[in-house]
């Protein structure tokens, strides 16, 4: 999702108390009393995540953008959301930061599992390392995923999909399950449980969506 900067997005993001000023400071200090750390990159408005640690209140979801602007208008949704719901889902911080330099941000093995919903496919050849699924990012991910950590993703793109199983395999990824439409999946009772953005809602119908869950090979 892109995003110029929003009107007021200081303000809004003041407002929200699990907004994250200086996230290098939680370095070594994110899982707290939390049996887990959950990452989402790339949280577009907010849904995803909001959903997830409302189901899972011992997990910390940790959501990043970044753009301030996104981060913002995600904070003012959750917020409506929660006063809507009468709730406050305590297990949630978002931050606005480059996912390329996530271990600035998180020790070794502090990351349980990553989820990257929907990211910019970047489908010029000459942007393939701005992908989040190249090997740019995937070295960033295997220094902050624990042992035998998670890497979740959906896109409708085959062409990002495609790229995402080669660059698993490349950089030995094991890849435990894939879906090649996850809505007739669903149908069948192949997936059981599917949290759905707000982009995954607006385009489902447009063609299938591709899932994949893969972890780093501990072999090697």
């Amino acid at each position: 999702m892109r995003q110029r900067n929003v009107k007021n997005q200081d303000e809004i993001l003041s407002s929200f108390d699990r907004y994250v000023q200086n996230p290098e400071s939680l370095k070594g200090k994110w899982h707290g009393g939390f049996k887990e750390v959950h990452l989402e990159i790339g949280i577009g408005k907010g849904q995803f995540i909001y959903e997830l640690a409302k189901k899972n209140p011992d997990i910390l979801y940790v959501g990043i953008e970044l753009n301030k602007g996104v981060i913002s208008l995600a904070s003012k949704k959750i917020l409506r959301k929660e006063q809507e719901e009468a709730i406050h889902v305590a297990n949630l911080k978002l931050f606005s930061f480059d996912a390329a330099d996530l271990d600035k941000v998180f020790t070794e093995g502090e990351v349980d599992k990553i989820y990257l919903n929907f990211s910019d496919p970047w489908p010029k050849k000459k942007h393939a390392k701005r992908r989040l699924t190249s090997k740019t990012f995937l070295d960033k991910y295997r220094l902050i995923l624990k042992k035998d950590g998670i890497i979740e993703q959906k896109t409708d793109n085959m062409g990002l999909f495609e790229f995402s199983i080669l660059s698993f395999n490349e950089n030995n990824l094991l890849m435990e399950d894939i879906s090649l439409n996850v809505y007739a999946d669903i149908a069948n009772g192949k997936i059981l449980d599917n949290i759905p953005t707000e982009y995954e809602e607006k385009f489902r119908d447009k063609g299938p969506i591709y899932k994949m869950i893969a972890k780093f090979r501990s072999d090697v």
